[in-house]
């Protein structure tokens, strides 16, 4: 199996110090320290990764748009992960909570951020117990506080527990709440990078996103640009669930046949290929792609966009046959409904809506018409609000339409689910 950027996860005690110190770990930021930060952002841009977390945007040209001003800046980890299907983040600060903290210490010195915060999901109660453990431990080495190393660079960290809402996912969200504020979203612009955290500059960054930094940084950036496949470099954290034999988190290259990761390393679909019904590639807000795609497509961005759906956090979620996809896209849509913060109309709105006629539909209540009126209902919502949690609600639904409209069909036909 693949164990390239998360190598020493299995190890016993994987999350200690002395474990990490003794694999190797803190060794790459000795060498950052010593660099440029303008060069550790190089580095980062020459390795292509993209945002861990769902947006995929380039990680290096994020940090690029830091000003040099004399404003206190910030760096913050996002480990809300509360998109339903992923769970990779955790098993990062479950098994390997140094790599993350090494990470921030130098994507702080490299945007000259002194202090960095770690927003963690409140529900995620042994993580943040291991993760603050580990964050005592750098302090109490020296790797942290005052004089980084004896370097003189300045990097305090901090972990602090969220309360469990989807919509602190979302950068700005997140900062509004670790400000102490209502999670909602703020307008852009002003960006993070500009206006962020307290009013200063701000890297927000998913967890996956910044445990890869100490080995982009160590072998050099064109060295992971080589992994994967052009426009989506380096490995991906899968969190693969749902009807596979062996359910899990895996590390493999982007670009990879989903057809190889599911019968290769998930253990295959349950009861063979054959009764596959799709697939939810990026978290339940991606569109399902239908089996007929998912026999040949591969999991990079570029390819899961051309397919109609989105590379996202990285969740797989595998559908068989026994699955009636309208009741699945019904309860994703009280999912949405009850996490919608409820600050724009169109998604305040709009998520009770779709709530509404799917769960009716789904209860054998639809009525012709109903197919459209989902259509127009999600329409209204899709690039009309603040962030995207409208579109996040929207898309599966316009999705699941688009590759199993028959089932929504039969459900107002015959009042029932096709799926015996």
């Amino acid at each position: 199996m693949t164990k390239i950027v998360f190598k020493n996860i299995h190890r016993e005690n994987s999350h200690t110090l002395a474990v990490y110190r003794a694999n190797g770990g803190y060794q790459t930021l000795e060498k950052a320290l010593s660099m440029p930060g303008d060069d550790i952002i190089d580095e980062v841009k020459r390795s292509g990764i993209r945002g861990r977390g769902g947006a995929g945007f380039p990680a290096g040209l994020k940090w690029s748009f830091i000003p040099k001003d004399d404003r206190a800046k910030y760096l913050v980890c996002n480990a809300d992960e509360g998109e339903p299907g992923t769970c990779k983040d955790r098993d990062i600060i479950r098994y390997d909570p140094h790599l993350l903290i090494e990470g921030m210490i130098i994507a702080g010195h490299a945007v000259k951020a002194e202090r960095g915060y770690i927003y963690i999901r409140g529900e995620f109660v042994r993580e943040a117990e291991v993760l603050q453990a580990a964050v005592e431990e750098a302090y109490a080495a020296g790797l942290l506080g005052g004089s980084v190393m004896g370097r003189g660079v300045r990097f305090d960290l901090a972990v602090h527990r969220g309360a469990g809402a989807y919509v602190c996912g979302e950068e700005t969200g997140l900062l509004e709440s670790l400000e102490g504020k209502k999670g909602q979203p703020r307008l852009k612009p002003p960006f993070p990078a500009n206006i962020g955290l307290y009013g200063g500059p701000t890297v927000v960054n998913n967890v996956e996103t910044l445990a890869s930094v100490p080995d982009i940084i160590a072998n050099g950036g064109a060295w992971y640009a080589k992994l994967g496949v052009e426009k989506s470099s380096g490995t991906k954290l899968f969190s693969v669930s749902g009807h596979v034999n062996k359910p899990g988190n895996f590390e493999v290259e982007l670009g990879i046949p989903l057809k190889v990761l599911l019968e290769e390393y998930a253990g295959g679909v349950r009861g063979g290929w054959e009764r596959l019904k799709g697939v939810i590639p990026g978290g339940s807000s991606s569109p399902i792609l239908p089996k007929a795609v998912c026999d040949t497509v591969t999991m990079d961005y570029d390819a899961i966009g051309r397919a109609g759906s989105m590379l996202g956090s990285g969740a797989v979620i595998v559908i068989d046959q026994s699955v009636c996809i309208v009741r699945a896209i019904a309860r994703l849509s009280r999912f949405y409904r009850h996490e919608s913060c409820g600050q724009c109309s169109p998604c305040r709105e709009g998520t009770g809506w779709l709530s509404q006629m799917m769960t009716r539909m789904e209860q054998g209540k639809g009525v012709p018409g109903d197919i459209e009126l989902l259509q127009s209902v999600a329409d209204n919502i899709q690039g009309k609000t603040i962030c995207a949690l409208g579109d996040a609600a929207a898309l599966p639904v316009v999705g699941a339409i688009r590759a199993f409209r028959e089932e929504f069909e039969y459900h107002i036909t015959h009042g029932r689910c096709m799926v015996a």
